[in-house]
């Protein structure tokens, strides 16, 4: 019988917390801590404890863990290593259960390691605690009603809107590949919520933090950075049971013959080839993705559709070659490039140039200006909302066309349009910043190239289709290779 799932509401949103190892200097581990809680503004009882006691960052620290008064929900270590058991001990007789240890020198750090984990886990199974870490980076929650980050990474990712459900949650085993994440949300305007780095996993890995944030409302889609896993079942287990709510993206590290000893170097993860991990996501109703930057894509695209969408797509351009190479990729993620419809052909030849391409994918030609642009996306909401599930639009900015108004009309319309719109702009743009904004704001994904929406519009049509053979019981099972550890 599967062990019950850990409640890790202390981990992610704890009303009181403890810093051991607390101080001023952002060089430090215990600073950096204290810094990004005040950066997310946590609104919590803060503890630090410092044996030279005084305020750290406004906070009346103790010097030592049995002054905290009361108990609080969670104690985040960054001490040395060589500290830490005694410091664990110390916390389970002051009563608190949850702890997050940040520094290494366990399991990964030769025989020395080995032992010291080795009496973490005794310790830790005869006083009842539960542990996240050691070796990670942290945790990050944003959810607008309890923000907490519990970390050194040098940023916080941007988060959802207060109410928003399309959050998205990104669980890795690597910090470095975390804070990379948060850069390229920031970067981008993705809606990430929620950034674990698991570590060495002593006692939480990659399994439950996917089943606690796949309960969360905020939370819309599960993203992963995975090079080895404990328990295959069980993780099939919980990630079938997310993933038939909300997608779950996994990047797993260490497919070929070379990744696949820095994989073993890095978490002691068992070598599999790509077909074993094609199947093994399958399984799981998790969409597998083969790159960082497919990744990236996949949460810009579940960023705002995160239920995804149907298959079925319409092309519409005012250029020709980028079209073609638009609908090349939408063959190849698996869309399909239904027909115009006869109604929807009609407006659009009796209205349009007669060197324009009435057909899907739609070439506006390159002087199209906002009339065009207007014209074949009314015809299309009026006439084609049924034919197809989404529309990929593709601008291209000549030297003689003003984008500006293209790009105003095309923002208020796509606000009240029945059909989601993905948008993509080529070529020199003076305006980037602010069009992107301005269609963004509208609740239009913008892309820099038509390959890279056609690969999100893909991932958006592989999730539904998952979720069907989810709910009519027809993912397979297969067995896939246990963690080895160091």
């Amino acid at each position: 019988m599967p062990a019950p799932a850990r409640d890790l509401t202390p981990f992610f949103a704890p009303d009181s917390i403890a810093v051991v190892g607390a101080g001023e200097r952002p060089t430090s581990s215990g600073g950096a801590v204290m810094q990004m809680l005040r950066q997310a503004g946590y609104g919590g009882r803060v503890v630090p404890v410092n044996p030279r006691g005084g305020s750290i960052f406004g906070y009346e620290s103790v010097t030592s863990i049995a002054e905290i008064d009361p108990a609080v929900d969670l104690a985040v270590i960054v001490i040395r290593p060589d500290a830490i058991l005694e410091t664990v001990g110390q916390a389970a007789d002051r009563g608190i259960r949850n702890l997050l240890i940040l520094p290494g020198g366990f399991a990964e750090a030769g025989p020395a390691g080995v032992a010291r984990n080795e009496a973490l886990l005794k310790l830790a199974a005869e006083r009842g605690l539960t542990i996240a870490g050691p070796n990670c980076a942290g945790i990050v929650h944003l959810d607008p009603a309890r923000r907490f980050a519990a970390t050194f990474l040098r940023d916080l990712p941007p988060g959802a809107a207060a109410g928003a459900t399309n959050g998205l949650a990104f669980i890795s085993q690597s910090g470095a590949l975390a804070e990379e994440f948060i850069d390229k949300a920031n970067a981008r305007g993705l809606p990430l919520t929620s950034v674990v780095s698991v570590g060495n996993a002593v006692h939480l890995g990659v399994e439950d933090y996917l089943g606690w944030l796949g309960e969360r409302p905020e939370i819309g889609a599960a993203l992963l950075y995975v090079e080895s896993i404990d328990d295959h079942e069980r993780f099939r287990d919980v990630a079938r049971k997310v993933s038939a709510r909300k997608p779950v993206i996994a990047l797993f590290g260490g497919r070929t013959e070379i990744g696949g000893r820095a994989a073993t170097a890095h978490t002691g993860a068992v070598a599999n080839d790509d077909a074993a991990i094609d199947a093994f996501c399958a399984s799981c109703g998790i969409i597998r993705v083969k790159s960082l930057r497919r990744l990236l894509v996949a949460a810009k695209a579940f960023g705002r559709f995160p239920q995804g969408l149907g298959p079925r797509a319409l092309i519409l351009s005012n250029s020709g070659g980028p079209g073609v190479l638009c609908a090349d990729q939408a063959a190849l993620e698996g869309l399909v490039l239904t027909d115009l419809p006869g109604a929807m052909a009609n407006v659009l030849r009796q209205q349009l140039p007669a060197e324009a391409s009435v057909a899907n994918p739609i070439d506006l030609l390159a002087d199209a200006r906002e009339d065009r642009f207007g014209l074949a996306f009314e015809a299309a909401m009026t006439h084609a909302a049924k034919t197809y599930d989404m529309v990929l639009m593709i601008h291209v900015v000549p030297f003689m066309v003003d984008a500006q108004p293209v790009i105003e009309r095309l923002a208020g319309m796509a606000t009240t349009a029945p059909l989601p719109l993905l948008h993509s702009m080529m070529g020199t743009l003076p305006g980037k910043a602010d069009w992107f904004a301005t269609m963004e704001r509208a609740g239009v994904p913008m892309f820099n190239d038509v390959e890279e929406m056609a690969e999100a519009a893909g991932l958006l049509a592989r999730y539904p289709l998952l979720r069907s053979a989810a709910k009519l019981q027809r993912l397979p099972t297969v067995t896939f290779n246990d963690r080895k550890h160091a």
